[in-house]
C-alpha cells in the first residue's frame, strides 16, 4: 500500500539559503504521482490525524507543502506556512503565509494544534531542529497538542538520503527527545506509521488508507515513518 505523506512537500527549511529550486526540484519527484489521488489519500490522513491531537480548532502546518493537510483537517481556523508559494487556495478559515518558518508572523499562545510532516529531516542540523520547536513551542496554547510525522531513519536507511534536500538523520527515539527538550509532554510514540513512499504495487487510495490506519498491525508490517504526539503541558 502507498499511503506516504508530503516526502519533501514542506518545500524548504528555516534558515538554508534559497539554493535549491525546490520548484523544480519536487515537480520531478512528484512527475508520476497524480496529485487528486495524493489529496484524497491526504484527506484520510488529516482526519485520523486532527482526531489524534484532539480535534483543536486553531491549526497551523508550519510545512504546508502543496496544502494536501491544512486544506483537508475539519479544524475551523487553518494556517499554513511554507517557503515556496504553491498556489494553495485560501479559503472561509484558512490562511496560507508564504515564508520561512522561522521568519513567519504567526501569533503566540494561540494553536491548539500543529502537525509537522515530512520537514524536520531538511532542516540543516539538529540545533535547527530545536530552534524549530521552540518557535511552535511559543505558538501554541497551554495544553495544546503536536503531531509529527517523518522517515523514520532506523527502518528507511537506504532510502532515506535518496532525496536531495534530506540532511537529517532523525528517529522516533531522537524526535522525542528533541520535543522533551524543547518543554513538551510527550504522549504517543509510533516507530513504524505510514508507510515511506507513494510509489507501490498498490495505487494510492482513500480506502486502502482508511482501513490501514485502522490497523496498526499493518504499521508493524509496511511502517517506514514514525509518528509522535506531544502536548503542551498546562
Amino acid at each position: 500500500m502507498a499511503v506516504q505523506p508530503r516526502h519533501g512537500g514542506s518545500a524548504a527549511h528555516c534558515s538554508q539559503p534559497a539554493s535549491i529550486n525546490y520548484e523544480r526540484m519536487y515537480a520531478w519527484r512528484f512527475r508520476d504521482v497524480d496529485q487528486g489521488r495524493r489529496e484524497a489519500v491526504w484527506r484520510e490522513i488529516a482526519h485520523y490525524v486532527y482526531h489524534r491531537m484532539g480535534a483543536p480548532a486553531r491549526v497551523l502546518d508550519p510545512a504546508a507543502g502543496r496544502g494536501e493537510f491544512i486544506t483537508a483537517v475539519p479544524a475551523a481556523e487553518r494556517w499554513g506556512v511554507d517557503l515556496v508559494g504553491q498556489g494553495v487556495p485560501e479559503s472561509p478559515g484558512t490562511k496560507m503565509i508564504v515564508s520561512d518558518i522561522m521568519a513567519a508572523d504567526i501569533p503566540s499562545d494561540y494553536f491548539d494544534g500543529v502537525f509537522v510532516s515530512n520537514f524536520l529531516e531538511h532542516l540543516p542540523d539538529q540545533n535547527a531542529v530545536a530552534a524549530l520547536l521552540g518557535k511552535l513551542y511559543t505558538a501554541m496554547k497551554a495544553g495544546g497538542r503536536i503531531a509529527i510525522i517523518g522517515p523514520n531513519f532506523r527502518y528507511c536507511t537506504r532510502e532515506y538520503f535518496d532525496c536531495a534536500d534530506h540532511t537529517v538523520i532523525l528517529s522516533h527515539v531522537a524526535v522525542s527527545e528533541h520535543l522533551y527538550a524543547a518543554g513538551f509532554d510527550v504522549t504517543g510514540v509510533s516507530a513504524r506509521f505510514l508507510p515511506y513512499s507513494f510509489r507501490g504495487l498498490l495505487p494510492p487510495s482513500p480506502a486502502l488508507t482508511r482501513a490501514y490506519l485502522r490497523a496498526p498491525v499493518l504499521w508493524r508490517l509496511l511502517g517506514k515513518q514514525f509518528f509522535v504526539l506531544a502536548r503542551k503541558p498546562v
